[in-house]
């Protein structure tokens, strides 16, 4: 206690200032002090010294930021470092930012600001960051700006230009660098989203690394790249990763080296560079090593030389010299490569880094070190020696641990730490250098290892250092026996009998076994080393009873009488003994004896017996195990010779898998890989029959061991493994999916095993791909092969692969997915240069029927790479592997079945024929071309011969150039096949030919391709243009790709050199013809032929004018021929190009023509009148307006007389005719011929229908000019609506134009023909005027006009209007969506009109309208519908129900509209379509509800059923409610649904849904029958429920069904209820007892009066001031409740007076609760005396008035509020005003009210004065209190009401605000 007294007195002193320091702790403090100072002055100087720095580079950033960009590598990493000061942090981040103009574009400005503040966040900077760029998680950042990066740099991968570049310049990758080495390092989002982040990253990095200088200015040169930061970054990503990423990073390394390798565009690696390769040259994982020696091979060039720096070189060749003897073969492999590549000498120098290696850390090092340094020693033999005492003497360095570190205590902190790895190494060196030594350094080292390094501390170098002695032994033991003999046994014979010698003495033991072997047989030192040897086998470590194994057998000879006895024990040992490693070396022992005796010792002395007997023994494990550890030994130790006997033995090690002992099974494991490592391919056969048909068997055990013992066979022997593997993985598979789970794990462990023992890196890295494909093929298919497919393959495919990737493949060809099919092919197609055909060979039958089937696949890709694949086979494997392939082929070339199948075939055959050469073509091809030639065959198999013409030339090209004159008749003949199908196959043949040979085919196709122009079927027409196009092409040498589409159609782009060579080839009178064929072309009807014909005039014509006179001669006389020709087309195409002709060669030959085509006109054939009016229409539309008028006389009449012609085709012709006279005569056409035509309409015979049709025709291609003159004349009353209806039908868009003044007409039509038989003829053609309408223009004047006339005071009008609008929304081929929302609020508000016949019309187009919605479409009108109806409630003049709603069915069409919303809308879309149908609800009547009330109530009932949230229940339930009020009995087949529903929300713990759903079950209560179960229910919720909230509402609840129906429940559930809440008037909760009070009133009116009585007395009227608050509380509300809903009943048993004081003894009460009850009591009491006409006692209404002046604010406005409600209720009632004795106290008080401070207060005194003088109804209650008032009240009164009253707007009293028990 002193101690804190103590504290406590210097810390008030402390405060105070009076605290005084002892002279040792002002020295402390001055110490101190300097020191800050010091510190201070350091940071102020540091500052300043880099503040004229920093402010230089700000200038610089400002002033010319791109100049800064090539010191980009030395900047940014001082940038990003800088980040970390708290000194200049800010300063830096602000020069970064800014740093981003300097490599990105301005408008890619938010990108780059986003890239630098997502590096300069995960820089960590030591600074406040601004808020807006925390707004996001920094790995979420980091994602986003990577996924931009990526997708701004890397091309897709399906961009069609492969040399597409996005990449940054190289400042620009300098900058974003921080930012991807943060990525690659930190990992954002977690290791399972590594692989695809590290992905992205390295692309950008691989796509940068692409770039390459034009000179060293050049900032794309790679001299600009962060290269040595580059290499360290991807070699961490390749140490710390593994699969694909590594794979990917190993890449990028090779690219990042690759623009340091001097290249042409490159830059030449640095020192720095080198030495980060060099130096990961000795890390630990291989796969590092690897990747860095690949990544110098490419900078070879760059390596230092010997001659330019011998130190750079040194290292290099120190370091390559080590890595050639890596413990990896293929890292050794690259080395040696890169030894050679580098013309590098092994020199003595480089020893002494060598040894350093040796003592590295990293045991591959290390090993590779020991390896090196033997080599050395090897070229350089004089080193030996030195090295080995070099080695002898590091050994001793090493053997010295480092000393433990200790505190100021002497506690030992950290442990000595004892450098094992380099004492490992030596002996390495040692074991190495071993074969090396001469004989006195064996000796040495001997005298070393005995006893000092075989004694070692650490185990792993005793086992090393052993390793090395056994080396020297068996290297120098013969020579030198006698001089290594005694030293082992002097060191037996005189070491201390302690534990710490037992290892040296063990290895002694050994190493003397080992030196036995150079002994004479009858040397008696045997016999004591053998026995010493077979003791030493109980030492518990493999390696010591491997090496007495190894040296055992060889001394067999010598003690071969003392084997039996030997074999004996050891079998008694083995079998018998407890302790596990002596088991184990009894094991080793008994194998090498069996291996020195012979195989027959296995018989002779019983052994095999023994142990089969033992491995069946089930009582003791020991002897099935120590069976097991035999057989594998005996396995090991002998090899193939122990295979005889692993038949035998099989059965057994089946079952040991399954044994119930662990230790057990792990021997089983250890025995099944020694047997399948020592199988030879006779013991495979042997072997794998019985385990596969254990497969078969129905124990899960035995499945499991074979299973196992399967995936032991990876341990085979690679020939051996490839040829057991595709019998095996098949069967592994199939057990997958076995019912047993430990016989599933078996099949996956075994397929991992197998995966394990592949050699391939490649596939390597994507084993758990392959195996999750295999486990879950449905799943991982795809994704396997595309991993495939992207996976660079540098190492032969073994056969362990095989067996993982063929199951996969055979699995994907049964795939739907097109894209797993192609993948799967094209994996065949190039597997066969990766991997030994003989592998593949067993994997054949499965694979053949999958490419079968994709080569008949729908999609062209996928036949066309099966095809490949399939040539690639047949030429990798010969014919002689596929049979059947060929004649498979032959017949599914012909299949009937699909042109597909077809397809396939042929470009399957012609690609197998190509892997089996030129010879197997020259003997099938005679057969395919007579084939093809024959007519009498089938479409199909004609279809099949062609097909391989189009696939043969590309296979074979040259080689197939003899058969080209034999292919083209049978092709030429196809083109003219009457099945298309066989068209289009030969002229894909055709074009192939043309394409590949073109001028070999010349002389031959041109005669049957000129001919072709001219057929009657169009499709050959069409065939022959493409053939000879691209044969001109070809011949001129174009490529014919020109986009000729968009130009002029004599916009050329021929060439005079195309033209002469096309002269050369074909001759002038060739050329001429085949140039007039083509130019008729140019004009052919149909579109396709003219398309082609243009596309190939424009691409080999150079002048088109020139040309065409060039040719003149030859064309016209084909167009002579043609225009007399009876074919229609031909005349057609005749008639467009004359006209033609006569637009480009002027109008010299008119004169000519005209009057013969005029005299045409009067022919009785009907085609040549044809043909005269189309040959006219093409003159005029080509020749100048003057000529026309020269021949307008003539033409005219001829048009006129055309257009009613009998013929529908002739008049169609006329009309083309009449169309180009009006463009050059213009309006006189119109003047000179339509009103003949309007004049025949009059008369009634067939006349009129021609002209009729003839103004149709007109107005099909005219209507722009026809029409306005047409539509004055027709809607000139009488109004014509057939001919209206006719003419709308081909106006198309013009009739837009008059569609105003054409609805006039007709409405005014139909209006005047209403009720006679006419009407509905004219509503047929007027339908007809208003369907022909579709341009969004015209649907918009429609629905405006319609809409606008159906509103109008005209009747008849208004229902034309409404008739159309309903024809046009139900036949409409417009799409009039846009204007739904138009047309909903249109007819909607049409349901307000009076007139039912325009009621039921609108019912039916608003019907049509709402089925034409799909439900996308009704979900997103539900606004619509709800504005639209409340716009036409609006309208409704006091009415509360809309006529429209009212009909039968009223509602029917939009309530599909709600039901879609309320079933599958959003939440919020629920809510507002169930606000919406109580709308409608509530303006139909109950009768026209019946048919939709079970559509409706279905789905709400549904929606409340789901988890919704509250809003959506609270609207549905307000629905239902208002459904309930109106329909009632409607709803009572849904009375169970309902009540369950309900009750269900009225627990939801959402308050307003609970309130909602008691407000519902008031009107389901109404139409129940049998109640009583629903009030026990409600009831006993109230009992149980805990939380307040729940309570309340439960009890407002069962208030809500107790007021309409409280006189259906029976007097036992009553009792109780009242029971309940009178109980609960006590509760402790203040709302509860005013809850309980509020239910209590509704139940008061159907008590019985003696309970009401005892009740009303006991628990409502009794009031004793000095009961608790809480009792008078409930009481008085209570009391309030009863004066509400039942004050007759009470005032039977209370006098008003007795009312009247308790009343006043509550006001009278401090509590504000009891004074707030009261007053709404008042309220209810003034009311309810008021109505009644009694009287209201004024000693009650004086101290009520005065409750104004309370201290609450609350009371005030309680007081305010009673007062309005009993005028609002008095004036609801009857009208009047309140009484002047009642008014006369309050008003004063009222007007003081309106002087409060507090607004609450004053406003709702104004609302209570505007009440009680009924302002809003007049001023007349103004002037009655006026006068009722004294002269200071009158004037007080007068004053509020001008200055406020007037002016505020009345808002009436609430239920809940005069009643607290409502809840709200």
């Amino acid at each position: 206690m002193m101690l804190e007294e103590r504290k406590k007195e210097l810390e008030r002193k402390r405060k105070e200032g009076k605290l005084e320091l002892t002279p040792k702790q002002k020295e402390v403090l001055k110490a101190q002090t300097e020191k800050e100072n010091a510190i201070r002055k350091r940071v102020k100087d540091l500052l300043e010294s880099v503040s004229s720095s920093v402010s230089l580079l700000e200038a610089a950033v400002v002033g010319n930021v791109e100049d800064l960009s090539p010191h980009f590598t030395t900047l940014i990493p001082l940038l990003t470092w800088a980040l970390r000061s708290t000194l200049i942090a800010s300063k830096m981040c602000n020069i970064f930012v800014s740093l981003r103009s300097a490599v990105f574009e301005t408008e890619d400005d938010v990108y780059a600001h986003t890239v630098a503040r997502t590096t300069v966040r995960v820089c960590e900077p030591i600074m406040k960051l601004p808020d807006d760029w925390l707004g996001e998680k920094l790995d979420d950042a980091a994602l986003r700006t990577l996924k931009m990066i990526h997708t701004a740099t890397v091309p897709k991968k399906s961009a069609q230009d492969d040399d597409e570049e996005k990449y940054y310049c190289a400042p620009g990758f300098v900058y974003c660098f921080p930012f991807l080495k943060w990525v690659l390092t930190k990992r954002p989002g977690g290791e399972d989203k590594f692989d695809t982040v590290a992905g992205q990253a390295l692309q950008i990095i691989s796509e940068h690394m692409a770039m390459r200088g034009a000179d060293d200015n050049d900032l794309y040169h790679p001299r600009f790249l962060p290269r040595k930061r580059l290499l360290s970054l991807i070699i961490n990503v390749i140490s710390n990763s593994s699969g694909r990423t590594q794979q990917n990073a190993c890449a990028v390394l090779q690219e990042v080296c690759r623009c340091g390798s001097g290249e042409i565009g490159c830059d030449t690696a640095t020192p720095e560079e080198i030495s980060v390769l060099l130096d990961t040259l000795q890390a630990p994982a291989q796969s590092v090593r690897d990747a860095a020696l690949r990544g110098l091979s490419v900078l070879v060039n760059s390596l230092p030389k010997i001659e330019v720096d011998i130190e750079g070189w040194l290292r290099v060749a120190h370091r390559l010299w080590v890595a050639k003897y890596d413990v990896s073969d293929d890292v050794a492999h690259l080395a040696a490569e890169l030894w050679t590549k580098a013309n590098m000498e092994a020199d003595g120098a480089l020893s002494e880094g060598v040894l350093g290696d040796v003592v590295h850390p990293v045991s591959a090092v290390r090993a590779a070190g020991a390896a090196a340094l033997a080599a050395l020693a090897q070229d350089n033999p004089d080193l030996v020696a030195p090295i080995t005492l070099q080695l002898i003497e590091i050994f001793k360095e090493k053997s010295e641990m480092t000393p433990a570190v200790r505190d100021q205590y002497d506690r030992i902190v950290v442990d000595a730490v004892d450098l094992w790895e380099g004492r490992a190494g030596v002996a390495m060196a040692l074991k190495q250098i071993a074969p090396l030594l001469q004989a006195d350094t064996v000796v040495t080292l001997a005298n070393f290892f005995v006893p000092d390094a075989l004694g070692d501390r650490s185990v792993e170098v005793r086992n090393k250092m052993l390793e090395a002695a056994m080396a020297v032994v068996n290297s120098h033991g013969k020579e030198t026996v006698n001089s290594l003999l005694p030293v082992f046994e002097k060191f037996l014979n005189t070491a201390p009998n302690h534990a710490s010698y037992d290892a040296v003495r063990q290895s002694v033991i050994i190493l003397m076994g080992s030196l036995a072997k150079h002994l004479e047989h009858s040397d008696p030192k045997i016999k004591p080393i053998v026995a010493k040897l077979v003791e030493a086998l109980h030492t518990p470590s493999q390696q010591v009873q491997e090496a007495v194994a190894n040296c055992l057998h060889p001394l067999v000879p010598a003690i071969r009488d003392d084997c039996p006895k030997l074999v004996a024990k050891l079998m008694t040992v083995l079998l018998e003994s407890e302790n596990y490693g002596e088991r184990k070396g009894a094991a080793y022992g008994l194998a090498s004896l069996v291996k020195g005796m012979g195989i027959l010792a296995l018989k002779q002395l019983d052994i095999m017996n023994q142990l089969t007997t033992a491995i069946q023994d089930k009582k003791n494990y020991r002897y099935r195990e120590g069976a097991l550890f035999a057989l594998e030994q005996l396995c090991n130790m002998l090899g193939k010779l122990f295979e005889p006997y692993i038949v035998h033995i099989l059965p057994h090690l089946l079952l040991c898998f399954g044994d119930t002992n662990q230790y057990v099974r792990e021997a089983t494991d250890d025995t099944a890989k020694a047997v399948m490592s020592k199988l030879s391919a006779h013991g495979v056969k042997l072997v794998l029959p019985s385990l596969l048909a254990a497969l078969e068997e129905d124990s899960w055990r035995t499945k499991t061991g074979s299973v196992e013992l399967l995936g032991n066979m990876a341990f085979c022997a690679p020939k051996q493994l490839s040829s057991c593997l595709p019998s095996i993985v098949p069967r592994l598979i199939e057990v997958l999916s076995d019912s047993h789970m430990k016989v599933q794990r078996a099949g996956g462990q075994a397929l991992r095993l197998i995966g394990s023992v592949i050699r391939n890196p490649e596939i390597q890295a994507i084993v758990p791909v392959l195996l999750a494909a295999l486990q879950d093929p449905t799943k991982n298919t795809s994704t396997c092969l595309q991993t495939l497919l992207e996976t660079k393959f540098v190492h032969f495919i073994d056969a362990p692969s095989l067996a993982l990737i063929m199951p996969v493949v055979q699995r994907a060809f049964q795939d739907r997915s097109t894209e797993v099919r192609k993948m799967a092919a094209q994996i065949i197609g190039n597997m066969y240069s990766l991997t030994d055909q003989k592998d593949l060979q067993p994997y054949l039958p499965g694979i053949i029927p999958g490419l079968k089937a994709s080569l008949l696949d729908p999609v062209p890709k996928v036949r066309s790479v099966s095809s490949r694949a399939l040539g690639a086979m047949v030429k990798g494997m010969g014919e002689s592997s596929f049979d059947d392939l060929l004649p498979w082929l032959m017949q599914t070339l012909t299949s009937e079945s699909s042109s597909v199948d077809r397809s396939g075939a042929a470009q399957g055959l012609a690609e197998v024929v190509g892997g089996l050469g030129p010879e197997k073509l020259h003997r099938l091809m005679p057969d395919i071309i007579a084939t093809a030639e024959r007519s009498d065959i089938a479409p199909h198999v004609k279809d099949g011969y062609i097909m391989m013409f189009i696939f043969l030339p590309t296979v074979f090209q040259d080689e197939f150039t003899p058969y080209i004159g034999q292919i083209i008749p049978p092709i030429l003949k196809a083109l003219a096949d009457e099945n298309e199908f066989v068209r289009e196959t030969a002229l894909k043949a055709g074009q192939r030919i043309v394409n590949t040979y073109a001028e070999s085919a010349i002389t031959l196709l041109l005669p049957e391709l000129e001919a072709g122009l001219f057929h009657d079927n169009w499709r050959i027409r069409y065939s022959s243009v493409q053939l000879l196009g691209d044969l001109l092409f070809k011949v001129s040498g174009v490529s014919g790709k020109m986009t000729t589409d968009t130009a002029h159609e004599d916009d050329n782009f021929g060439t005079e050199h195309s033209q002469r060579a096309i002269i050369d080839i074909l001759g002038e009178e060739r050329r001429n013809r085949v140039l007039a064929g083509l130019y008729m072309g140019r004009s052919d009807v149909a579109v396709l032929v003219r398309q082609a014909a243009l596309h190939v005039w424009k691409v080999v014509v150079t002048n088109t004018p020139k040309t065409l006179r060039e040719i003149l001669p030859t064309l016209f006389s084909l167009l002579l021929g043609h225009l007399a020709s009876t074919s229609y087309d031909k005349r057609q195409v005749a008639a467009r190009t004359l006209g033609d002709l006569v637009r480009k060669l002027g109008e010299r030959v008119l004169p000519e023509i005209i009057p013969i085509l005029e005299a045409g006109l009067g022919s009785p054939e009907a085609d040549q009148r044809q043909g005269v009016c189309i040959g006219l229409s093409e003159i005029m539309a080509s020749t100048s307006k003057d000529m026309v008028l020269c021949f307008a006389d003539n033409l005219v009449p001829t048009v006129r007389r055309a257009l009613c012609d009998p013929l529908s085709s002739v008049r169609e012709a006329a009309a083309q005719t009449f169309d180009s006279l009006h463009n050059t005569v213009g309006f006189r056409a119109l003047e000179d011929i339509l009103p003949p035509l309007l004049a025949e309409l009059e008369n009634q015979d067939e006349r009129r229908e021609f002209a009729l049709d003839g103004l149709k025709q007109v107005m099909a291609i005219k209507s722009r000019v026809v029409l306005p003159y047409l539509v004055p004349q027709l809607t000139t009353p009488p109004v014509n609506t057939q001919a209206l209806c006719i003419l709308a039908s081909v106006a198309g868009d013009t009739l837009t134009r008059h569609l105003c003044k054409i609805l006039v007409a007709l409405l005014g039509a139909l209006s005047d023909t209403a009720g006679t038989p006419e009407y509905d003829e004219a509503l047929s053609h007027c339908q007809g005027v208003v369907l022909a309408v579709t341009d969004e223009a015209g649907v918009t004047t429609i629905v405006d006009e319609l809409l606008q006339h159906s509103k109008g005071s005209n009747l008849g009008v208004a229902q034309a209007a409404v008739a159309l609008l309903l024809a046009f929304c139900s036949n409409t081929r417009a799409d009039y969506s846009d204007y739904v929302p138009q047309l909903l609020r249109g007819l909607i508000h049409l349901f307000t009109h009076k007139d039912e016949e325009i009621l039921k019309t609108s019912w039916l187009a608003l019907n049509a309208v709402t089925k034409s919605l799909d439900a996308a479409d009704q979900r997103s009108l539900v606004a619509d519908v709800r504005q639209a109806v409340k716009f036409a409630a609006s309208d409704l003049k006091g009415d509360d129900l809309m006529p429209g709603f009212c009909l039968p069915k009223g509602i029917q069409p939009i309530l599909p509209i709600f039901r879609e919303a309320v079933l599958n809308g959003e939440p919020e879309l629920k809510e507002a379509a169930s606000n919406g149908l109580t709308e409608v609800i509530r303006l139909t009547s109950s009768e026209a509800l019946k048919p939709s009330v079970v559509h409706v109530t279905g789905p709400l009932i549904r929606i409340l059923g789901d988890r919704f949230a509250w809003n959506v229940k609270v609207a549905v339930l307000d629905t239902l409610a208002l459904l309930l009020a109106k329909t009632g009995v409607m709803l009572k087949p849904f009375l169970p649904q309902l009540q369950t529903t309900f009750v269900k929300a009225v627990h939801d713990p959402h308050r307003g849904v609970r309130l909602r759903a008691g407000a519902a079950l008031a009107h389901l209560i109404t139409i129940h029958t049998k109640p009583d179960p629903l009030f026990t229910e409600l009831h006993n919720a109230v009992k149980v429920a805990d939380d307040t909230s729940i309570r309340d509402t439960m009890i407002q609840a069962l208030r809500c069904v107790v007021e309409p129906a409280g006189n259906k429940m029976s007097d036992g559930v009553r009792r109780g209820l009242v029971t309940t809440l009178v109980g609960l008037l006590t509760h402790d909760d203040d709302s509860t007892r005013l809850c309980a009070a509020g239910a209590l009133g509704v139940l008061l009116p159907w008590l019985p009066a003696d309970e009401l009585h005892t009740l009303l007395t006991q628990h409502v009227l009794e009031d004793n001031c000095n009961s608790d608050w809480t009792i008078r509380h409930g009481r008085s509300a209570a009391l309030f409740s009863a004066l509400k809903a039942a004050p007759a009943k009470l005032l039977d048993v209370a006098q008003p007076d007795e009312i009247s004081s308790t009343l006043l003894s509550y006001l009278s009460s401090d509590r504000l609760a009891l004074v707030e009850n009261a007053m709404s009591g008042v309220s209810f009491f003034i009311t309810y005396q008021l109505i009644s006409g009694g009287s209201v006692p004024m000693s009650l209404l004086q101290p009520f008035a005065k409750l104004i002046n309370h201290n609450s604010n609350e009371v005030k406005q309680g007081m305010c509020q009673a007062c309005q409600y009993a005028a609002e209720s008095l004036a609801a009632a009857n009208g009047s005003l309140l009484p002047i004795d009642v008014a006369r106290p309050l008003i004063p008080m009222l007007i003081n009210g309106t002087r409060e401070k507090n607004q609450v207060v004053r406003s709702s005194a104004e609302m209570a004065l505007i009440a009680l003088l009924q302002l809003k109804e007049g001023d007349q209650g103004i002037q009655v209190m006026l006068s009722a008032l004294e002269g200071g009240g009158r004037e007080s009164l007068n004053d509020v009401i001008n200055k406020c009253l007037r002016r505020a707007t009345y808002i009436p009293v609430t239920p809940a605000e005069i009643d607290p028990t409502l809840l709200t």
